[in-house]
C-alpha cells in the first residue's frame, strides 16, 4: 500500500496540478484585473499607493506573467521567488487585521495568514527548482 501511495503522490501530473493551484489565485487577480482595469486602478489607489495606474498594470503582469514562468518551468524560481515577494507586500498592506476594525479582524487575520501560506508554497518551489531537495 505505501509503494502505490508513493507512485500516485509521485506520478509527473501531480506536481502540475499543484503548480496550477498554487498560481489559481495569481491567474484569477490577473484575469480580473484585466476584465476590470478601472477596479484595479480603484484597488491600488484604496490602498494608498501612487501612482495608481502603473502600479495595477504591473501587478496585472507580474500575476500573470510570474505564473506563467512557474507553470512553464522556464525560471520557475524566479517566477515564484517574485510571486512570494508580491505576496508578503500584499499581506502586509491589504491584510493588516492588527489595524482592521473588530467586525472585520478575523476575516483580514485568515487572509493574512492564507497569503503566508502561499508565500511558503512560492518558496518551496523556488527551493526545489533551485536544488535544495538535494540538501541534507
Amino acid at each position: 500500500m505505501g509503494e502505490a501511495l508513493r507512485a500516485a503522490a509521485t506520478a509527473p501530473w501531480v506536481q502540475s496540478l499543484a503548480l496550477v493551484c498554487l498560481c489559481a489565485a495569481y491567474l484569477q487577480g490577473g484575469w480580473h484585473k484585466a476584465r476590470d482595469f478601472r477596479g484595479a486602478v480603484a484597488e491600488v489607489k484604496a490602498l494608498g499607493l501612487t501612482p495608481a495606474v502603473p502600479i495595477a498594470a504591473a501587478t496585472l503582469v507580474l500575476q500573470v506573467g510570474a505564473s506563467a514562468l512557474i507553470l512553464t518551468g522556464w525560471y520557475r524560481w524566479l517566477g515564484a521567488l517574485a510571486l512570494a515577494g508580491f505576496t508578503v507586500l500584499a499581506a502586509l498592506l491589504a491584510d493588516r487585521f492588527w489595524a482592521a476594525p473588530q467586525a472585520g479582524r478575523q476575516r483580514a487575520a485568515n487572509a493574512f495568514f492564507e497569503h503566508w501560506g502561499l508565500v511558503g508554497g512560492m518558496l518551496l518551489v523556488a527551493w526545489h527548482d533551485l536544488g535544495g531537495f538535494h540538501a541534507g
